[in-house]
């Protein structure tokens, strides 16, 4: 774990992990459940394909050291915990990971669920960035005029219960130039291990995607 200092001078801890020297670097971005062993888990993934990672606290605006599991409690505190925290001031958290990474790279940034909304925010509300992958972000269909300024993938569960096929539509109707990929009875998380909607075939389908993107933009 390492310390960020962002804009506003907010300091928050983050996760760094893959080689220092390496010439494609990420911004990894948690899910509602804080940088906890999944989050450390899918950082790792990335930087073992050589990339130089760095996943920033988000909840350390509320409190420091918050990591959460995938029961109901938790889901309902995670819930709570990300009302608290403007959008605007994790795109300062964002940013500040994204200058803690090797200088001299192209950086990307993928995010999941809450990270997900954070991850087009990150392409659409900042320049640090030259290409962002989204997976599951609820809040995207909300945002969904407003001009990437990077290439963007994003990726849906078709039964996701908190983002409906209608909001998937809208986003591919606002945003035809945003490489979408649904997976067809796959629900919300399905990338994670931890969780009840887990669909191994389509996390490692979006993971192959997630990969060949940044390999092209990166």
């Amino acid at each position: 774990m390492i310390s960020l200092t962002a804009a506003d001078g907010h300091r928050l801890a983050a996760y760094r992990t893959g080689p220092q020297n390496a010439d494609r670097a990420l911004v990894v971005v948690q899910e509602i459940f804080g940088v906890n062993h999944h989050i450390r888990n899918v950082a790792d993934a990335f930087a073992a394909e050589g990339y130089a990672v760095i996943a920033p606290a988000l909840f350390d605006r509320v409190g420091p050291g918050i990591e959460l599991g995938y029961e109901a409690a938790d889901v309902a505190q995670g819930r709570e915990l990300r009302g608290k925290i403007d959008a605007g001031l994790t795109v300062l958290d964002i940013l500040a990971a994204a200058a803690a990474l090797p200088r001299g790279v192209k950086r990307g940034i993928v995010g999941y669920c809450w990270g997900g909304t954070v991850a087009w925010h990150g392409a659409t509300r900042t320049s640090a960035f030259s290409a962002s992958s989204g997976w599951y972000g609820g809040g995207v269909a909300a945002a969904k005029d407003e001009v990437a300024r990077c290439p963007v993938q994003l990726h849906f569960g078709e039964t996701d219960a908190s983002i409906p096929m209608s909001d998937v539509e809208a986003v591919r109707a606002a945003q035809p130039g945003v490489e979408i990929h649904v997976y067809a009875g796959a629900g919300h998380g399905f990338a994670c291990d931890e969780r009840g909607s887990y669909s191994a075939k389509d996390a490692a389908l979006a993971q192959s995607r997630t990969l060949d993107f940044f390999a092209k933009h990166l």
